[in-house]
């Protein structure tokens, strides 16, 4: 899609769409930071303003009581507002006057904004997946989007740093999976565990509505959190390439996951969701700020079509 230079707007307005974002941002905070005071103070707001266009574009696909119908439609209508504001056409919601600002003085592939909404239909429409590969493409846009979109805000957006981002990205989305069994389970009926290895190991969606943490469903889970891990590991060498505060908010966030998923695979109960206390976030801290130096990672194929 072409973009078109997007229609001036008031100095008020931008400024007060830019607060709504930011303010959204930082009432959902969970266990990763998000447009933190670490990044570069002139990322902070554009940060914020992807943050808040996902955010919201979410909470469409799963808040309230509406039925499926009602939450497609929903979805084509923001679809269609983010379509106009690419095009130029001047936008009245707070988050696309935001994002238009954001898009006229930082030109960023609008097709990933797709992929985040393409990911978003799909949570209405699907609550199983077959195999790790189908997982696999679901993060693809629902969270490895998030990741390049930082990169090209950055400037950053090479071929093996984005190859790196989609790992963290795609490790993350898992986690979030793993930290959310019940709460997806039990409010959306979704399951994001493979089914084919569900079944491998003889478990079922009756673990499920049990909260049965029984060997076979701490095999299953361990081997998620393990294989989250390892992908964790692979990208996390991004922290080290990028400079100054975007690469140790990268660090953070690294470290962030790590710490989950430590918490994850220490638990008895996998259905039990963990929380990091404050020794865990100092300790997150003190390891973020000294360069990353893994073993080297394995061979990442190019994944940089944006």
């Amino acid at each position: 899609m072409t973009n078109r230079p997007p229609v001036p707007l008031a100095p008020d307005t931008v400024e007060t769409a830019y607060r709504h974002c930011q303010s959204l941002a930082q009432s959902h905070y969970e266990n990763f930071p998000v447009a933190s005071w670490i990044l570069p103070r002139p990322m902070r707001r554009p940060v914020a303003v992807v943050y808040a266009f996902a955010r919201t574009a979410d909470d469409l696909a799963d808040e309230g009581a509406d039925d499926i119908e009602t939450r497609l439609q929903a979805l084509d209508d923001y679809q269609g507002r983010l379509g106009q504001t690419a095009a130029g056409q001047p936008p009245t919601d707070p988050v696309f006057i935001a994002l238009a600002d954001v898009l006229k003085h930082k030109p960023l592939p609008v097709s990933l904004f797709f992929d985040l909404l393409s990911a978003f239909r799909q949570d209405v429409t699907r609550k199983r997946y077959r195999d790790f590969e189908d997982l696999l493409d679901y993060c693809r846009r629902s969270a490895n989007p998030v990741g390049r979109l930082l990169l090209h805000l950055h400037g950053s957006a090479s071929t093996e740093n984005l190859a790196l981002s989609d790992r963290i990205c795609t490790s993350l989305q898992l986690i979030n999976f793993y930290q959310d069994l019940a709460q997806d389970f039990d409010e959306n009926g979704r399951i994001y565990i493979p089914v084919d290895e569900m079944e491998a190991l003889g478990v079922s969606e009756v673990h499920f509505e049990q909260r049965r943490s029984d060997p076979a469903m701490r095999r299953l889970f361990n081997a998620q959190v393990a294989r989250a891990r390892a992908m964790m590991l692979e990208g996390a060498p991004l922290g080290s390439r990028l400079r100054g505060r975007f690469g140790l908010e990268i660090r953070m966030i690294v470290e962030g996951g790590l710490a989950v998923l430590e918490r994850l695979a220490a638990a008895e109960d996998v259905f039990a969701r963990p929380r990091l206390r404050r020794r865990d976030l100092l300790r997150m801290l003190f390891r973020s700020l000294r360069p990353w130096r893994p073993s080297p990672p394995s061979a990442l194929p190019d994944r940089a079509g944006d």
